[in-house]
């Protein structure tokens, strides 16, 4: 089990479950697999000063979780922004939404202010997380890293949360996150620095995540293509795609030795492992017929890299 400072994670999730249930219609893809949207925060991100690095560390965590990344936005320090990038996500019907960034203390942190905006709540000062908050600025002032303790209006800003918002504990930043429901979406906000990001991802989120994400199955492999234009192989990629929509199909062409080289990338979700290799199977047999048709050669990657 989960705790959120004197409370339970699993206890208020089984609430809000029990409250608001799922819409009737959703795509193939939502029903095999629980779907996530990452919001990136941050004018940085978007000027090119910083390199989106979360977004990707995250995606790599869901996916290897079993989730599915359909969409990752990055909006500026606008509370109109952040909660039109909220709103819209909760349209298309994402079953979680995390955000990272804008938790901090200063003028511009104002993701809490988009969330609630989008979720429709008012702000309102949080104990539990004003609590975590004076808990660490006293840790901090022993260390010696601040002066004082003292609990200013800008670290009580980081205090205040949506109504029915619950704080996620931050052990090696100040910003807690947050986690709330709203429709059928759960919304989790994560500070932006990479390190109290993955902390409380890893330590409050991930194991949450673990028991709720549908679970699914991933088979994927490599086939590496010679001698064939990229121009030339698309039409067949398109017909395999049109065969066997289940089976993503990504191409990445190249030039090696002076000759046209391909890379492709074929992988299948499902419920069974053995079903998804089956499928590939039949994909990799009728692309590599495709390619040799054409005058070209194809073997599939060893060890699975591409």
């Amino acid at each position: 089990m989960v705790l959120l400072a004197n409370g339970s994670i699993n206890r208020y999730m089984g609430r809000a479950f029990k409250i608001r249930g799922r819409s009737a219609f959703m795509t193939r893809e939502s029903k095999l697999q629980t779907i996530f949207e990452i919001i990136s925060v941050g004018y940085e991100l978007l000027d090119g000063r910083v390199v989106n690095t979360n977004a990707s560390w995250l995606a790599g965590q869901i996916s290897s979780l079993g989730g599915k990344v359909s969409r990752i936005t990055a909006v500026g320090d606008d509370v109109g922004e952040i909660s039109s990038a909220i709103m819209e996500a909760m349209k298309r019907g994402a079953d979680w939404i995390i955000t990272s960034g804008g938790l901090g203390p200063t003028y511009d942190d104002m993701t809490l202010q988009g969330v609630a905006k989008a979720t429709r709540r008012k702000l309102v000062l949080n104990k539990k997380a004003l609590e975590m908050i004076r808990r660490r600025y006293e840790e901090l002032a022993r260390e010696g890293v601040v002066e004082s303790p003292e609990l200013t209006p800008p670290r009580m800003k980081m205090a205040m949360l949506p109504r029915g918002a619950k704080p996620l504990e931050n052990e090696v930043g100040t910003a807690p996150g947050v986690l709330l429901r709203s429709r059928r979406s759960w919304i989790i906000c994560l500070p932006g620095v990479p390190s109290e990001l993955q902390d409380i991802f890893l330590k409050r989120v991930r194991p949450l995540l673990e028991g709720r994400i549908k679970k699914v199955v991933t088979a994927d492999r490599w086939i590496h293509l010679r001698g064939v234009p990229e121009s030339d192989l698309a039409p067949r990629i398109d017909k395999l795609r049109s065969k066997a929509p289940e089976v993503y199909i990504k191409s990445h062409p190249e030039k090696r030795e002076g000759t046209s080289f391909i890379r492709v990338y074929l992988k299948a979700v499902g419920r069974d492992r053995a079903a998804c290799e089956r499928l590939l199977d039949k994909v990799e047999g009728e692309l590599i017929r495709a390619v040799r048709e054409l005058g070209g050669e194809a073997s599939r990657s060893e060890g699975g890299e591409g």
